[in-house]
């Protein structure tokens, strides 16, 4: 399991890469918040100190969990119950203190991981929404059964909407699907592009805006 570990004294990253490495995994280590939002795609789980040098632990974890369902477990030297209740409530999957029991904070991330990869209902690979076909695996969209050409950006934008047809996605979540980087990706392009598929579409009601949070496909 790839797993991205946020920690700025050298010393206990140190420890933790070795004995994750020692049992299987495949850690990354980073020191800053701003390298957690940019790398968090590319790990399966997130151990996160809330001491970083630049962003604090919790704001890290609301930014992550905008536009991310990445687990994350908590390890850090806070321990008040302020603290604890935060994390937790800020979308923690778990909220270890240190100094913590190797063995104990393996059986955690253990337990994280098959919580989060318990098998799911597949949703649906074509999504119809009035007379608009999305077919996320041909990567083609109709209209009144007539082919409606995007550009790849245009597509996947549209996709990330289609994927969750009905269900509000927030602005962050599109740009962090789409370019990568919720919190470096330019917002005007995210806006450029729904203009663009709306007139491609010619069904202006089947994208709704949702004023200050994103988007919704479909009722």
């Amino acid at each position: 399991m790839r797993v991205l570990l946020a920690e700025d004294d050298d010393g206990v990253a140190g420890a933790l890469t070795e004995a994750l490495y020692d049992n299987g995994h495949l850690p990354a280590r980073v020191r800053r918040g701003e390298d957690v939002l940019a790398r968090h795609r590319q790990a399966d789980l997130l151990l996160l100190d809330l001491g970083l040098p630049d962003l604090d632990g919790l704001e890290v974890l609301r930014k992550l969990r905008a536009v991310s369902p990445l687990p994350v477990v908590v390890l850090t030297a806070r321990g008040d119950e302020r603290s604890v209740v935060r994390g937790l409530r800020l979308g923690a999957d778990d909220y270890l203190v240190k100094p913590v029991r190797l063995a104990e904070l393996l059986a955690r991330i253990e337990a994280v991981t098959r919580r989060a990869t318990t098998p799911a209902t597949p949703a649906p690979r074509t999504v119809r929404v009035a007379d608009v076909e999305v077919d996320l695996d041909a990567r083609r969209v109709t209209v009144g059964g007539a082919e409606v050409r995007l550009t790849t950006k245009e597509f996947e934008v549209l996709a990330a909407l289609a994927a969750r047809a009905g269900t509000a996605v927030s602005r962050q979540q599109l740009m962090d699907e789409v370019w990568g980087d919720a919190f470096l990706a330019v917002s005007r392009s995210l806006d450029v592009h729904l203009t663009q598929v709306r007139a491609k579409l010619g069904r202006p009601e089947v994208l709704t805006t949702i004023r200050g949070f994103g988007y919704r496909f479909g009722d």
